[in-house]
Formats: structure tokens, C-alpha cells, sequence
């Protein structure tokens, strides 16, 4: 319902198609262009009143309640998004933050020790393959000239 006289629009939707959290933002992205001014006519339903803070005309009220209603399916999106991905974001944050520990705060039964050494890389050259003689050093020589 526009009302020129007191430059305020006012409308009436069903939370049942949108959460209250989507109407709680796309009133808060409002708050520079009108005042706003919501009201419960029952559990599910809510009247919201768009008053301009300039003065406007029937077709500029009717613009705001387009803009307001596309800012609420914005922000229906945003929160739907939110929810679907919540799992995924708990994941890629609980990974960030258990990298962030330092290695005094990590899990001392899940630390390698180079001891246990499964790939025999700690082991010095020597001991591994015995002595360089001069015979493999000129061998490597060749190989990589």
C-alpha cells in the first residue's frame, strides 16, 4: 500500500518463504536510503513499512519496495549458500588453524622421528654404500659431463 501523503510504502510477506535473518540484513542495507519499520501481524507474517527519507513519488515508493524485496532474496541466497557450504568451511578452517600450531603444540604420537627413518634417508652415504673411491667419483664424473 503506497501512502504519498506520509511517503511510505507498505507491504506484507510470509517468513515462510524467507528466514528472518535475510529480512534482519536487507533492512540494515536500507538504512541510509529509508526508514524502515517492521512489524509482526502474526508467527509467520511481518509487515514491513518503507518510509523515504527524501520526498518521494508513487512509482520511486514502488522502485524502494523492488530494490528492498531484491536486497531480501539477496541476502535469502547469501544465508541458503552459507548453510550448504557450512561443512566445507568448518573443514578448510579447522585444517588452517591445526597448521598454525607450532611444533611443541602438535601431537607427539603422530610425529615421525627420523629414528624410525621408513625410507633410510637418514642414513649417512657411508654407511649406506661404503667409501667413495676414486674409481665411482670419475664414474659420477662421467655421468653427469
Amino acid at each position: 500500500m503506497v501512502d504519498l501523503r506520509n511517503n511510505t510504502i507498505r507491504f506484507v510477506f510470509d517468513l515462510q518463504n524467507y528466514p528472518k535473518e535475510a529480512l534482519y540484513g536487507a533492512a540494515y542495507v536500507f538504512l541510509d536510503k529509508a526508514y524502515l519499520f517492521l512489524d509482526n501481524k502474526s508467527s509467520r507474517k511481518i509487515e514491513v513499512s518503507l518510509k523515504g527519507k527524501n520526498k518521494l513519488n508513487e512509482k520511486q515508493l514502488k522502485n524502494l519496495k523492488g530494490e528492498f524485496l531484491n536486497e531480501l532474496l539477496n541476502y535469502t541466497v547469501r544465508i541458503n549458500l552459507s548453510k550448504n557450504n557450512r561443512k566445507i568451511r568448518e573443514y578448510i578452517i579447522s585444517q588452517a588453524l591445526f597448521s598454525a600450531f607450532g611444533d611443541d603444540q602438535v601431537n607427539k604420537e603422530d610425529e615421525v622421528k627420523y629414528e624410525d627413518d621408513p625410507l633410510g634417508i637418514a642414513i649417512p652415504w657411508e654407511d649406506k654404500y661404503g667409501e667413495k673411491t676414486e674409481k665411482t667419483i670419475k664414474k659420477q664424473n662421467r655421468k653427469t659431463a
